[in-house]
């Protein structure tokens, strides 16, 4: 029998479907996606290695999508995608899951491996708010500060 893999492990695991449920509840509140949001970035400051600062990049890219969904500003996010989103958030900021963050080296493993696979699975989507970002930039003359 072949080994799976370690995000299939994740993703059929008791700790993600308690992330998803999760997810739902912050997708009707702007504020309380707005509060994960906030736990998910500093928890990220607490990464080190070089599959951090990739993380710390698509982790930055999402906070946009959401805060422009928040805002009112982007709203072509399907609720799948943001179920997905939040519950990959809300994976990350639970110090129990599947690995638990305190392990040393492989602690953030099963999180990364996930943000990975949310990347992959909803490559369209994150393309069109990329597309939507560039158009805004230029209709509005702003530089896009992928910090914020």
């Amino acid at each position: 029998m072949a080994k799976r893999s370690l995000i299939a492990q994740v993703l059929s695991s008791i700790f993600f479907g308690r992330s998803k449920a999760k997810a739902g509840k912050y997708a009707r509140n702007g504020l309380s996606m707005l509060g994960l949001l906030k736990t998910a970035l500093g928890k990220s400051n607490e990464m080190k290695g070089d599959d951090s600062i990739g993380f710390r990049e698509q982790l930055m890219l999402l906070s946009r999508m959401i805060k422009a969904y928040v805002a009112g500003d982007y709203r072509a996010i399907p609720t799948k995608t943001l179920i997905s989103m939040l519950a990959t958030l809300v994976y990350f900021v639970s110090p129990i899951d599947f690995i638990p963050d305190v392990l040393p080296v492989l602690g953030f493993a099963d999180d990364i491996a996930l943000m990975v696979w949310l990347f992959n699975s909803l490559q369209d989507d994150i393309a069109n708010f990329r597309d939507w970002e560039r158009n805004q930039a230029r209709a509005t003359g702003k530089v896009i500060d992928i910090n914020d």
